[in-house]
């Protein structure tokens, strides 16, 4: 089986860990040849290339940075993506005759691409969707409903689901959106396809390798150790971050991490720079090994999302601290189901972001009860081999 996924992520080797990559092994460990197509922005300086490998090529199109730059250059690149990638798939695989073309939101700009491919090839679609988008861009005051951009844009996200043979969305909380939103999409196209990984032994270390980890980075050993990982973007809602942060000072035996980047980590290092906090510590964006590592070391791990979400996001994030056997604290807004899940399943604790009192209360309680924030994790662990795991989404995309 050819399949052609089309993405937004920078690929560059398909054996680095990740929800897509995984999944792209998977299907090459079932015998399929997979053809990834993916942006290099100009800021890196190459035209579009041909990377191949047994039984997978990736074809990098040259792009505008679409990625940390300006909202003009982000808006113009997105809007641009669909005619170059259309233009780079006909010339370097125009003879490939695909079985399936699989592609994640964002962005909702690949329709001309996905409908060239079907008609030549005859094949199916399937839409992993990762992100509602124009609503979460109106949910962050970042759009006006009903203007021209959100009313184009509605078009294309309309387009993109009629075209999509199935559209696999990351809870059940998103297919009930999506199909209460888009009465025109047939109920029996829309399944839950969560995110995924494709779980790993997490290697023992021991204490004094965990120390000398945590020592280096400036972070103490003797307190619990609650670590925020990811994008530091808008749509986390990280003011509320920042309040637990404050709180936190306040206490003796918890120690709040954060790392990664994104527009708002200047907001951030700012903050911190001001006010010195002795209970917390903010790390800029890690190489994938060395986050692993911290996390590992660390106790708890914290989802946040901006509270005036109205579409029901599921943070990918979640699936690490999940294979890490760790308990997950989150504070979300009331559409999303990730909270629910946590709670029901037994490995998180939730409130509303904005509750500082409950989530503080939580936060109490699994620093001072080792043995319920241990069996939280291992249900955790045992969720994610249970439930998140890319052979059953290559089941779920295959079928």
């Amino acid at each position: 089986m050819n399949i052609l996924f089309l993405s937004l992520s920078r690929f560059d080797d398909v054996n680095v860990r990740g929800i897509y990559s995984d999944l792209m092994r998977e299907f090459i460990s079932r015998g399929s040849d997979v053809y990834i197509a993916s942006p290099t922005e100009r800021r890196f300086g190459k035209p579009t290339h041909l990377v191949k490998s047994d039984h997978c090529q990736i074809l990098k199109i040259r792009t505008l940075n679409i990625r940390k730059t300006s909202v003009v250059e982000k808006g113009i690149g997105i809007l641009l993506l669909e005619r170059q990638f259309d233009r780079a798939i006909r010339k370097y695989w125009g003879d490939v005759r695909f079985d399936l073309v699989l592609y994640a939101t964002p962005p909702i700009t690949f329709n001309r691409v996905i409908e060239n491919v079907r008609k030549r090839c005859g094949c199916r679609s399937y839409l992993m969707l990762k992100d509602i988008f124009p609503q979460n861009a109106v949910d962050l005051g970042m759009m006006r409903k009903g203007g021209l951009l959100h009313r184009m844009f509605r078009s294309k996200e309309k387009r993109l689901y009629e075209i999509s043979d199935k559209i696999g969305c990351m809870s059940p909380a998103n297919c009930e959106y999506v199909l209460t939103h888009n009465p025109s999409v047939d109920p029996s196209k829309v399944e839950v396809c969560p995110n995924a990984i494709m779980p790993i032994e997490v290697p023992e270390v021991s204490m004094e390798e965990r120390n000398q980890l945590l020592s280096k980075l400036g972070i103490p050993t003797d307190k619990t150790l609650f670590i925020y990982g990811g994008n530091l973007g808008k749509p986390q809602g990280l003011d509320f971050l920042l309040r637990v942060v404050e709180a936190n000072e306040k206490m003796e035996d918890s120690f709040i991490i954060i790392v990664g980047s994104g527009t708002e980590y200047p907001k951030m290092a700012r903050w911190f720079e001001a006010h010195s906090p002795r209970n917390s510590k903010l790390l800029s964006a890690l190489p994938k090994t060395n986050y692993d590592q911290l996390v590992h070391a660390c106790d708890v791990g914290l989802i946040f999302l901006d509270p005036r979400f109205t579409i029901p996001n599921f943070p990918s994030r979640l699936l690490s601290y999940l294979e890490n056997s760790m308990p997950v604290l989150l504070a979300t807004d009331s559409s999303t189901d990730i909270g629910r899940i946590a709670e029901s399943a037994g490995f998180g604790m939730w409130c509303r972001n904005g509750d500082l009192n409950l989530f503080l209360k939580n936060m109490d309680r699994l620093t001072n009860d080792p043995d319920e924030a241990t069996s939280m994790g291992k249900k955790g662990n045992q969720f994610l081999l249970n439930v998140y795991t890319v052979d059953r989404i290559a089941d779920y995309i295959l079928k």
